[in-house]
């Protein structure tokens, strides 16, 4: 093999592998080879402090990928024996011009992370973002705790790829990436439908899938307008957790999932239902499932004679929202044959009585 070749294979290799660590896919989360596991014991939970993990993540991720023309460097002196680059004093002039740009970059990282950690890190981009944020007599801590509290909660919504993730809190959503993290207000947003993409074979599930592209814009003029990206299976998830509306001025046709086009087909057919009128003594609760929504639904055998079929009576009070009890049937069906979910059963979620779907009721309001 001439040295040309193998200078050409290296650097194929060393390119390639580069960016596997700038972005790094499923096989090398999976091995553990990502600076988040390696540095994780300085970088702390997550889940705790997510503010404070994220700005230390970025700003050891610039540190480290600055010696990446470095490494090059040293890699190719290693490999090609024959060019002498450990020899300073006989370098050519583009290696030596190549050596110095490279321990340049690594100076001005440092500097940069060495500047933004001044003052418990009040000098880094994700701190000055959140002084946007904040309100009159607040700080960007108070802000950054926040979001912390938000974090933990288990309601929260995410998706996407490790290292471009989107979370989206009760009040906050949230794009991570290598080098930043985006962060705006629910209240403050306008959340639109850029476009759509689709795939007629995915690498995760051998199948066509769809991918919608959203623009996110602030009224707050200091925050930097961003785009997110999700599978449209999970359209529905996004956007019950968002406060304000989704506005999809170039009517983009939306993809919906097997479970998605049930449950609608799950609530029409309760609409037409019998409603259940509940006594004035009785309190209805906010719905076990979600804990978001109150409980508007209640089992009561109207599809055969009380003693006779399979299904039961079910005594419970009503403790589940409609659309929580949707996704309950559907979950107890045979996922390999849908066209029997609707004339299917279902034990109760509480306390097992079989069921159908026409003895699910509305509960009148009065």
């Amino acid at each position: 093999m001439s040295q040309a070749t193998v200078d050409v294979l290296f650097t194929i290799f060393y390119v390639f592998f580069s960016f596997c660590l700038m972005s790094p896919p499923t096989e090398f989360v999976s091995a553990g080879i990502t600076i988040q596991n390696v540095l994780s014991n300085y970088l702390g939970s997550e889940e705790m402090h997510f503010i404070y993990y994220h700005i230390k993540r970025t700003t050891f991720t610039v540190v480290i990928h600055s010696f990446f023309p470095l490494g090059y460097y040293i890699g190719s002196g290693l490999f090609s024996p024959e060019k002498d680059l450990f020899n300073l004093g006989t370098l050519p002039f583009f290696w030596r011009l190549y050596l110095c740009l490279s321990v340049g970059i690594i100076l001005v990282a440092l500097v940069v992370a060495f500047y933004w950690s001044l003052y418990k890190w009040n000098n880094h981009p994700i701190s000055r973002q959140l002084g946007h944020l904040q309100r009159s007599g607040e700080s960007w801590r108070t802000v950054a705790s926040s979001i912390n509290i938000e974090f933990r909660r288990f309601d929260k919504f995410t998706t996407g790829p490790h290292g471009q993730r989107v979370i989206v809190t009760d009040s906050w959503v949230i794009k991570t990436g290598a080098y930043f993290l985006h962060i705006a207000h629910q209240n403050d947003i306008h959340l639109t439908i850029a476009n759509s993409e689709e795939h007629s074979l995915s690498y995760e599930n051998m199948s066509s899938v769809q991918y919608i592209n959203f623009s996110v814009s602030s009224v707050n003029p200091k925050i930097q307008p961003f785009s997110i990206r999700l599978n449209s299976m999970e359209y529905r998830d996004l956007k019950d957790k968002l406060q304000a509306p989704i506005r999809n001025a170039r009517n983009v046709v939306i993809q919906q999932s097997l479970s998605d086009k049930f449950l609608d087909a799950f609530k029409e057919q309760i609409v037409q239902n019998v409603d259940f009128h509940p006594p004035a003594t009785l309190d209805i609760e906010t719905c076990i499932g979600c804990m978001q929504k109150q409980a508007d639904v209640k089992l009561v055998k109207l599809c055969d004679d009380p003693t006779q079929g399979d299904c039961v009576q079910c005594f419970c009070r009503p403790m589940w929202c409609l659309e929580c009890l949707g996704k309950w049937f559907a979950s107890r069906q045979d996922q390999q044959h849908p066209e029997t979910w609707m004339g299917s059963k279902s034990p109760c979620p509480t306390c097992r009585a079989t069921f159908c779907v026409l003895d699910v009721c509305r509960i009148a309001r009065t």
